[in-house]
């Protein structure tokens, strides 16, 4: 029973929860300031944000575990998955992501409101339907895939606010940015594997690795400007500013040595270097509205 839990649990990749969780509570903080609320008013709002938003991101890996099963058997990077390795039949697989997936569209439909429902709803076709099979397609997919993957920061906002505003998609193009030399280490990192099975990420049909570095140092000088939009617009004050700015400049310098040749070293200081990014940003944010 306990394996099979362990199972169940592996299926919803808890880290990519522990990420969107994260981008979705900067999105709230942020929001609950600019309605000029605080987050702790109403502590159930954000509890259930966390709980519907959990559920949504956890059943879309899942039901991706699923639709992508054929293809994880072929790589080594994911030949040992739940469903590959046969520690579970892909129809439980299927059943328990459509379920927990609906399960937190409605979960956040009922608890939270309408407009959060519907950015997870979106999220999740777009996701699923759209991005999924267009890693086969082209090399365009990252860039495609960064939108869903930068929604739940403007769940966050509604689920406070109600209606989005200017911050709101200052944060969606920040997470937007921060995805691409995230992924592109990523895709980097396993290109092999991803050769092997026919995804056209760009690090895979860009042997000598120009346009990736390209897009990485672009992206990471954006995200750069990007932060610094929320102080300009009275949303973050100055701690905010010169902190994301250091974050930011960090993960610039990251992607520029990766730029000068890409080895597994500079991939992977890259890849963490995006990881702990946005829970330093939400760490720095919390810390400037207390000084506020």
């Amino acid at each position: 029973m306990k394996s099979q839990l362990s199972t169940f649990w592996e299926l919803t990749k808890p880290r990519i929860i522990w990420l969107v969780l994260v981008s979705t509570i900067i999105g709230f903080y942020l929001g609950a300031v600019e309605s000029e609320r605080s987050i702790f008013t109403d502590p159930w709002l954000l509890i259930n944000t966390i709980l519907g938003t959990a559920f949504v991101a956890g059943g879309a890996s899942v039901l991706n575990h699923y639709l992508e099963r054929d293809l994880d058997s072929q790589m080594k990077r994911t030949m040992k998955r739940p469903i590959p390795s046969g520690r579970i039949k892909p129809n439980t697989a299927r059943r328990f992501g459509v379920f927990i997936s609906g399960m937190g569209v409605i979960y956040l439909l009922s608890a939270v409101n309408t407009p959060t429902a519907i950015v997870a709803f979106a999220t999740l076709f777009l996701y699923l339907i759209v991005y999924t099979p267009l890693k086969m397609k082209t090399t365009w997919n990252t860039l495609i895939g960064a939108i869903p993957g930068a929604l739940p920061t403007l769940g966050g906002w509604l689920a406070a606010s109600g209606n989005i505003e200017s911050g709101g998609w200052i944060l969606f193009g920040i997470l937007f940015l921060w995805q691409i030399p995230h992924f592109f280490a990523i895709a980097w990192l396993y290109r092999h594997d991803y050769g092997r099975v026919g995804f056209k990420m760009l690090p895979v049909t860009d042997p000598s690795m120009r346009k990736t570095s390209a897009f990485s140092v672009l992206f990471c000088a954006l995200l750069v400007l990007c932060t610094t939009l929320l102080h300009l617009n009275g949303i973050a004050g100055k701690v905010f500013m010169w902190g994301s700015l250091l974050l930011g400049v960090t993960f610039l310098a990251l992607a520029i040595d990766a730029s000068r040749g890409w080895t597994e070293v500079r991939a992977r200081r890259l890849l963490r270097g995006s990881i702990i990014y946005l829970p330093l940003l939400l760490i720095i944010l919390v810390i400037d509205q207390s000084l506020l």
